[in-house]
């Protein structure tokens, strides 16, 4: 009988197996990591362990990976499954050496050597059972519950007290046969497997766990010695004409309102409610991007998170996927209006620091905060914050704040020596609880003050709310953003470390439309978004069931074949999948009649579905835009459309923070993707197929009340040259509300002035304001505008701009 199969050590399987709930990072390892089920394949683990090669065993059966317990056999050679750096520790006297896992490692590179064609792949596993990352002060706790290097008797309480936070990870294969080639077989580099192996695991221990949790009252005075807050408390008391002692209490008192107070115990806790919750509220959540993530953790990046805002959901949510994919939960950003009984202290345990809205000029508040934040980048924890400022309420994505965008970038610029990188996140919900109170506050309802009335209310209401996604952006490096932008700031600051730089403004506008556009870049298209996007385009919000169901496959189809970006995930099945679980959620309606199904959206609900198709709206824009010049030109050629999209697209650019890195190449696929679906033909020219007509006229709608706006402001520019931006602005807006109310436009950011102020100061950088004598962009931008509305609206917005004045 083989050793593993002993009662004795059947009996201790079996126990383990009752106290144990193992998570697995990633879920899926076959679909994010590089490994080849047809290759043959062995684990490597850092301890000899038998209770961890038994978690191991339980997960690979339900993965369908080769056991642990099974010898690997390559070309007649026979090797142990699992290859440890060291053995078990016992619980007295010394570890036994490594020398037969060393043996090995020669074994495998040996055959590697006789048979070319052979190529085992090494899938480094590490265990952690808990995830306490430990606090500078711990001391007798830390040495019963020793994670590291575990005696079996510690080992034991281990498993019993933390048996329910079990992880295994696993990592990106390693090619011996690469290996072998690269190094030869002999003794030495079986040794320098060994160390990079010991290497990768202590990393991967520091991205599970995070780094040590300071003692917060030593955080303080750590912080108070700190020159730029020491200068800030004598200023402070110079201008207030206090003592240092009490200008010393107030920044305490500040820290104190500010600091986060991080507790694993609590994270615990939270996690197995939030289990609960998630399972309660949502089918599934759905996440792409992770794996980026994690590597950049495990290369030493200090990892600042950029997430939209939807909801109160976010920073739930986001710590929690982060939680399971193996990383630590971030410290967060928050505002002060979430610090009250009982949020605020959990959300403090939680890792949330709190943020004035306003510094107000504030030096001494100021310079605590700018130090706290950088204590957190210095010592290593991950940071997160919304650089909206606030919950978008609709759907679209809200200019920037770049406050806490600028004082990071200040933290780099002050030296911090590892790649502070941030990771823009995208987060969607099939349904976010708010969206009726953000329309009320739209309309002129007062905003409610959060408090805990309002957490028991939201818990009272929760239901079915689909799925949730979080797909993480493009990552940007700060560092290598400031190289582009100015690559001589190193040399700039070593000369004059207390000036500000010219560049540094304009460097941090980029990057927070940098950032905004990142996340855009890997918005998620669902069910009830792209269903939304078509019924929204219908005269009525209603269409017959199997149009529908065309149109959402039209739409499907396109953004696979004519990815946006990389990072954008699009929703799995077909059109008729999609229209049932839009259905199920009860986001539209179904009604009969004898010619069949209609699909329709509440009148009572169609501006609160405008916030979920604006979640994507981005995706479309272009390809509706080039849909309405098809049909609205019987005959058009390739390069009439492309300039069209290039008059309009620095301006959607600016509205909808969009990314498309190729313009004229996207048009020119967006193009060859209609020809090819059979909607269009193309001889000299581009026509419709009249049989699709209709398909186009719905892909065309979605861009027409973008086209409205933008035929009020060049219709405005156009007949009176020298308007000013101000004057632009609200005269735009005054047209788009009388436009609105004579032809039915109900979504709420036709009405936006924010949004017509983001359009102006384009249109000032690009040299259609006062400033510019020459008006024949404007002109004709006028008249493709108009070219492409209906002559209904058409007619309004010419006769109202040619009226002496707007009323």
């Amino acid at each position: 009988m083989p050793k593993h199969d002993s009662l004795w050590l059947k009996s201790l399987r079996w126990i383990q197996k009752q106290l144990v709930h193992t998570i697995v990072v990633p879920q899926d390892p076959f679909a994010d990591l590089n490994l080849d089920a047809s290759r043959p394949l062995a684990y490597v683990m850092k301890t000899e362990s038998l209770s961890d090669i038994a978690a191991l065993s339980e997960i690979t059966a339900k993965l369908g990976l080769p056991s642990p317990y099974e010898p690997l056999v390559a070309n007649g050679v026979v090797a142990p499954r699992v290859v440890c750096l060291q053995g078990r520790k016992p619980l007295f006297g010394e570890r036994t050496g490594n020398e037969p896992f060393l043996e090995c490692f020669m074994r495998l590179l040996a055959v590697h050597k006789q048979h070319p064609e052979l190529d085992i792949q090494l899938v480094p596993v590490s265990l952690y059972w808990g995830r306490t990352p430990g606090k500078e002060d711990d001391t007798m706790k830390a040495a019963v519950f020793e994670r590291e290097n575990p005696t079996w008797l510690r080992k034991c309480l281990m498993i019993l007290f933390l048996g329910r936070h079990n992880f295994v990870q696993f990592s990106n294969a390693v090619s011996l046969r690469y290996m072998a080639d690269e190094h030869g077989t002999d003794m030495g580099i079986a040794h320098k497997l060994a160390r990079v192996a010991r290497v990768h695991f202590r990393r991967q221990r520091k991205v599970m766990t995070g780094p040590v949790l300071p003692n917060r009252q030593a955080l303080f005075h750590s912080l108070l010695k700190s020159e730029s807050i020491r200068k800030a408390i004598q200023e402070e008391a110079a201008t207030k004409k206090i003592s240092e002692t009490q200008a010393r209490e107030t920044a305490i008192e500040y820290l104190d309102e500010i600091a986060a107070d991080y507790s694993d115990s609590l994270v615990r806790i939270a996690e197995r409610f939030l289990t609960w919750l998630w399972n309660k509220l949502y089918s599934g959540i759905n996440i792409k991007g992770a794996e980026q993530v994690r590597q950049l953790h495990h290369d030493g990046h200090e990892i600042v998170y950029v997430p939209c805002h939807r909801s109160h959901m976010d920073y739930l949510l986001l710590s929690y996927i982060l939680y399971y994919q193996g990383m630590v939960p971030p410290h967060i950003a928050a505002g002060i209006n979430l610090n009250f009984w009982p949020a605020g202290p959990m959300f403090r345990r939680g890792g949330a620091f709190f943020i004035r809205r306003s510094f107000n000029g504030n030096k001494l508040y100021t310079a605590v905060f700018r130090e706290y934040l950088d204590q957190l980048f210095a010592k290593g924890y991950s940071v997160e914050y919304f650089s909206e400022g606030g919950r978008s309420r609709t759907g679209r994505l809200l200019a920037p704040k770049t406050g806490m965008i600028a004082m990071t970038m200040n933290s780099v610029l002050r030296g911090i020596e590892r790649p502070v990188t941030l990771v823009p996140v995208y987060l969607g919900y099939d349904h976010v609880m708010e969206v009726a109170t953000y329309h009320k506050e739209l309309s002129g309802k007062k905003k409610k003050k959060e408090s805990v009335w309002q957490v028991f209310g939201a818990i009272r209401k929760l239901g079915n709310f689909g799925q949730g996604y979080v797909n993480f952006g493009e990552p940007i490096t700060l560092q290598n953003f400031l190289n582009e932008r100015a690559p001589n700031w190193r040399a700039e600051l070593a000369d004059d470390p207390e000036q500000k730089p010219s560049w540094l403004t304009p460097a941090v506008n980029v990057l927070a439309n940098r950032v905004m556009t990142h996340i855009n870049d890997a918005a998620a298209a669902s069910s009830v978004t792209l269903t939304s996007l078509v019924l929204l385009a219908t005269d009525q919000n209603a269409l017959q069931r199997s149009l529908l169901e065309r149109q959402l496959d039209l739409y499907l189809t396109l953004l696979k074949k004519v990815p946006y970006t990389a990072y954008t995930s699009v929703a799995e099945g077909d059109g008729k999948l999609l229209v049932q679980q839009g259905l199920e959620l009860n986001k539209f309606v179904v009604s009969a009649d004898s010619l069949g199904e209609i699909v329709s959206i509440e009148a009572s609900q169609a501006v609160s579905m405008t916030y979920y198709r604006n979640n994507i709206i981005h995706l479309f824009i272009v390809p509706s835009l080039i849909a309405s010049c098809l049909t609205h030109n019987e005959q058009i050629q390739r390069q009439q459309v492309a300039s069209v999209v290039a008059d309009f697209y620095p301006l959607l650019k600016a509205e909808l923070f969009m990314g498309i890195k190729d313009l004229p190449a996207y048009v020119e696929q967006v193009l060859d993707f209609l020809i090819e679906q059979g909607l269009v033909v193309e001889t000299d020219t581009l026509a419709i197929v009249p049989e699709h007509t209709s398909q186009l006229l719905l892909l065309a709608s979605s861009v027409s009340e973008t086209l409205q706006r933008y035929a009020i402001i060049f219709n405005l520019l156009a007949n009176r040259p020298k308007m000013e931006r101000s004057e632009l602005e609200s005269e735009s807006h005054l047209l788009a509300q009388r436009l609105g109310a004579l032809h039915g436009i109900t979504a709420p950011e036709f009405y936006d002035k924010k949004l017509y102020g983001t359009l102006s100061v384009k249109l000032k950088a690009l040299g259609y304001l006062a400033d510019s004598e020459d008006k024949s962009n404007i002109n004709r931008i006028r008249d493709q505008a108009n070219n492409l509305l209906r002559p209904s609206v058409r007619q309004t917005i010419v006769a109202s701009v040619t009226a002496e004045h707007i009323v």
